[in-house]
């Protein structure tokens, strides 16, 4: 089994640095490329925000808990409020041009979908999985290091 970790908010704004770092410190030691980190950290705070602000409705008793887990083939993130859940087939698409533009409903969502390599809304709609693939993440890097050592190697014979 993979590594997990958990991470417990207060549902208060300020937290959302909280996640920033969550996410930073899961890329870093998966030596997770910057477009992949950008999809990640994008994906996770729009969820945070919906969580905070649809679902705990910006209560600050109630808890926003994030759930990280490496599996085989990728990165799984869960974000969970306490709220009283949504039915994401009634989420107004916000690419129809026939809603009013001001009220933001469904962006939120719309990003996490398009960032993310697979979703999952779970829990009555108060949990969301957001899968990012990662099995070639890292590959250009790892390549990028062998190249450097059998330089490094050859550089050395030569010398010898």
């Amino acid at each position: 089994m993979g590594r997990k970790e958990k991470l417990t908010l207060d549902s208060r704004p300020e937290n959302i640095s909280s996640i920033e770092r969550f996410v930073e410190e899961i890329c870093d030691y998966y030596n997770i490329n910057d477009t992949y980190f950008g999809n990640i950290l994008i994906a996770l705070t729009e969820a945070f925000r919906n969580a905070l602000i649809h679902g705990n409705e910006n209560d600050e008793s109630r808890k926003i808990r994030v759930v990280f887990e490496s599996k085989p083939k990728g990165l799984s993130f869960i974000v969970t409020d306490e709220g009283n859940g949504f039915d994401p087939d009634v989420v107004a698409d916000p690419l129809d041009l026939e809603i009013d533009s001001s009220t933001h409903t469904g962006r939120g969502l719309f990003l996490i979908r398009a960032l993310s390599d697979k979703v999952d809304i779970t829990n009555e709609g108060r949990s969301i999985e957001m899968f990012f693939r990662i099995s070639g993440i890292g590959h250009e890097a790892m390549k990028k290091r062998i190249s450097h050592f059998n330089e490094y190697f050859q550089t050395r014979k030569q010398k010898v």
